[in-house]
């Protein structure tokens, strides 16, 4: 049997639920606005806020503040740096599922 995921082997920027939703959510889009992604995931401005600055100061995303008109417009989309952790989070993940179908060894 290969080596034990450790729980430090779980990307702890991404494992929380907001956190996770947001880089999902921005994984299969190339960009979203943040009054996309507070309607997606029901969030308010706040909370997002909060866990967007998270993942930009991560790397993970890049967050674009323009004005569209006369009215602000932010912008989010995932960086290679982000899309590479997601990917290892999911990796990650589908090694923990694999391994609990497999039989325990319970020979002394």
């Amino acid at each position: 049997m290969s080596e034990p995921v450790k729980p430090d082997d779980i990307d702890a920027v991404i494992h929380e639920r907001v956190r996770l939703a947001i880089v999902a959510a921005l994984a299969v889009s190339p960009q979203l606005s943040f009054i996309e992604l507070k309607a997606m995931l029901d969030l308010t401005d706040g909370n997002l806020s909060a866990h967007s600055r998270t993942l930009d100061e991560a790397g993970y995303i890049v967050v674009e503040k323009s004005f569209r008109g006369r009215r602000p417009y932010t912008a989010m989309r995932l960086t290679p740096k982000g899309r590479k952790a997601f990917e290892r989070y999911l990796e990650t993940l589908r090694q923990i599922v694999n391994r609990g179908k497999q039989p325990m060894d319970e020979s002394p």
